[in-house]
């Protein structure tokens, strides 16, 4: 049996990866290319891509997996999906009004465009529901054989 805290890690990294995909995929379609996240987070740390993504990964499946491990009974909602989507939502929120300055795209990232913003909560929405859901499967009882 998983504890919570390994759950959260699972739950966050294979959130992560979804999250990661879609980023790439984002950026495969040309869509949005100023909005690139692992260069804003390369650019504000100071530090290569390689190392900006390893950053990505470890916010994702560490802090924000155990966080919704550790806090998802304090989260309102009726399901675990909506619990993470919620999370979700608080983690873009942090992103939009923290990183985003820092990163030097201003507030809610509106230097770089109206889009910005729409597209960040749309990603993290699909993060907080994966995570959400990912927990749920890894913490249902065992099916009787």
């Amino acid at each position: 049996m998983m504890n919570n805290i390994v759950k959260g890690v699972v739950a966050g990294l294979v959130a992560t990866i979804v999250l990661s995909a879609l980023m790439v995929l984002k950026e495969m379609m040309g869509l949005m290319p100023e909005l690139n996240v692992v260069a804003m987070l390369a650019g504000m740390l100071k530090t290569s891509a390689a190392m900006a993504w390893l950053v990505h990964f470890i916010l994702g499946a560490v802090v924000w997996g155990v966080g919704y491990a550790v806090f998802q009974s304090w989260i309102p909602g009726g399901n675990s999906i909506v619990k993470g989507i919620i999370l979700g939502i608080g983690v873009w929120v942090m992103m939009m009004v923290a990183v985003m300055p820092m990163a030097g795209a201003g507030m809610f990232g509106m230097n770089l465009g109206m889009m910005a913003p729409i597209m960040t909560l749309m990603l993290h929405v699909i993060f907080g529901a994966v995570l959400g859901g990912v927990y749920d499967k890894l913490s249902a009882p065992p099916v009787a054989t």
